[in-house]
C-alpha cells in the first residue's frame, strides 16, 4: 500500500530545514542539515524492517534481541542520492549499495539511465532504500524504481528530503506499492520544474557547485 510518512512536525526536523532552505547557507552546514535530516528519515523507514530472534551472551547471561532478517540496500540516484548514502553506511554498515545514474533527454524531456550496478534481488529476502534528495516531477523516481523491479526488486522506499505533491502523485500512479518517506512535502512546482517553497538544486548546494 502506498504512504507517504512526512517528518516535519519533529522540532529537529523543521529546524534543519531551515537551515536546508536558506539561501545564506554554505556547504559545510548545509552538508551537515542533510545529513542529520537524512538521518532522522532513515529511523523512521527501517521501522517496518523484518527481524527475526536471536541469542545473544552478554558478560552477565545469554538473553535475546531482534536482528535484522535480510538483506539491506541504499540505491542512490546519482549524483545527489550519494549524499545519503554514508548516513545509511553509518546507521547500517552491513547494508549493500546498489547505483543508478539518470539524465533528462532534453527533446523528449524523459530520464534515460546511463548507469546501473544491481544485483538480481530475486536470489535473497531484500530491502531497497531508493535514495534522492528531492522529489520534483517524479519522472527521475519513477524511472529508478523500473529499474530495480526489472531486477526483481519488491521491498522499495523511496527516501527524500522534500517532495513536490506532483511527483508524489506521479510515484503512486505508476508504483502504488512504493512507500515514499520524507522530511517535507512542499506546496508545488513552478513553472520550470523546481519545488516550491524548496532550497534550490540539492546536488549543487550540497557539493558545493
Amino acid at each position: 500500500m502506498s504512504q507517504v510518512i512526512e517528518l516535519k512536525s519533529h522540532p529537529l526536523v523543521s529546524h534543519n530545514l531551515a537551515i536546508l532552505r536558506s539561501k545564506d547557507t554554505d556547504s559545510q552546514r548545509f552538508r551537515e542539515a542533510a545529513q542529520r535530516l537524512t538521518t532522522m528519515v532513515l529511523v523512521a523507514a527501517t521501522e517496518s524492517l523484518n527481524t527475526v530472534e536471536q541469542t545473544v551472551e552478554t558478560p552477565m547471561q545469554k538473553t535475546t534481541e531482534m536482528v535484522l532478517a535480510e538483506d539491506v540496500w541504499f540505491i542512490p540516484v546519482l549524483r545527489a542520492g550519494l549524499a545519503m548514502v554514508d548516513v545509511g553506511l553509518n546507521l547500517l554498515p552491513d547494508a549493500h549499495v546498489g547505483f543508478v545514474g539518470l539524465y533528462r533527454d532534453e527533446e523528449s524531456l524523459e530520464p534515460q539511465h546511463y548507469y546501473k550496478n544491481l544485483p538480481d534481488y530475486s536470489k535473497s529476502a531484500h530491502s531497497c532504500f531508493l535514495m534522492d534528495p528531492m522529489l520534483a516531477t517524479g519522472g527521475s523516481a519513477c524511472a529508478a524504481i523500473d529499474l530495480l523491479k526489472a531486477q526483481s526488486a519488491t521491498e522499495i522506499r523511496l527516501l527524500t528530503l522534500i517532495c513536490a505533491p506532483e511527483g508524489i502523485k506521479e510515484v503512486f500512479t505508476k508504483h502504488p506499492d512504493v512507500s515514499i518517506f520524507t522530511a517535507s512535502v512542499d506546496e508545488r512546482l513552478n513553472d520550470i520544474g523546481y519545488i516550491i517553497p524548496g532550497l534550490g538544486d540539492a546536488g549543487d548546494r550540497y557539493f558545493g557547485t
